[in-house]
């Protein structure tokens, strides 16, 4: 038992310690993501393998409970993102739907398919299938998945993003454990992280594209 949690611990810095913190570095970008490919890769084999993960939609999904508490979240970030954007950069307030449709509609499901769902299965499914067992109790392990998940987006350099990503992650990584579902968490993650570019924090987030 020592030797595997050993392995594991060794793995998870690895993969959520030492990869994400190199990428601050300037070696080359073919190399950073030949790295950051290589080790999705690595993960879906070991859910698929060892973790006994089937990449479906699960049948019994409780969507009642999951709509009831993504509602009630999305309005209290709604208000209070609205609000710090009309106080900080007025000009910005939903200033991408409001002048380039295409690009609004064409980030919303870039971000979503090719950003979203990848961290979700890297930073919940794996993350809590994985490495629960590290941990004595679940709210130190949300806690360091919120941690892990705003070190995930430190090469951006951006104290705002930090801050939001670590908050993000918190309420992800209570969604994952109260409901055990790569869906329904990706689905919140896409409307919360869609919504910051809908509402003008595209620019302060580093979206690409955003200035056009």
């Amino acid at each position: 038992m020592k030797g595997k949690i050993y392995s594991l611990g060794l793995e998870f810095l690895l993969l959520f310690v030492i990869m994400p913190v190199s990428f601050t570095i300037g070696y080359p970008l073919w190399v950073k993501a030949l790295l950051a490919v290589s080790g999705f890769l690595y993960i879906l084999v070991l859910l698929k393998k060892a973790e006994g993960i089937s990449f479906r939609i699960k049948k019994r999904i409780k969507w009642k409970a999951f709509t009831k508490r993504i509602v009630m979240t999305f309005l209290i970030i709604a208000i209070l993102t609205t609000t710090f954007v009309i106080n900080t950069q007025p000009e910005a307030l939903f200033i991408v739907p409001r002048t380039n449709m295409l690009l609004f509609i064409g980030i919303l499901f870039v971000y979503s398919v090719f950003s979203v769902w990848p961290q979700e299965i890297i930073y919940r499914t794996f993350f809590f299938e994985r490495y629960d067992i590290l941990f004595k109790s679940r709210s130190l392990l949300i806690f360091v998945n919120a941690v892990v998940f705003s070190l995930a987006h430190l090469f951006f350099r951006n104290t705002l993003v930090l801050v939001l990503t670590f908050l993000g992650g918190l309420i992800f990584g209570m969604t994952y454990v109260r409901f055990r579902s790569t869906t329904l968490v990706t689905i919140e993650h896409a409307l919360y992280g869609n919504w910051l570019f809908t509402v003008g924090m595209g620019e302060m987030l580093a979206f690409p594209g955003y200035e056009a």
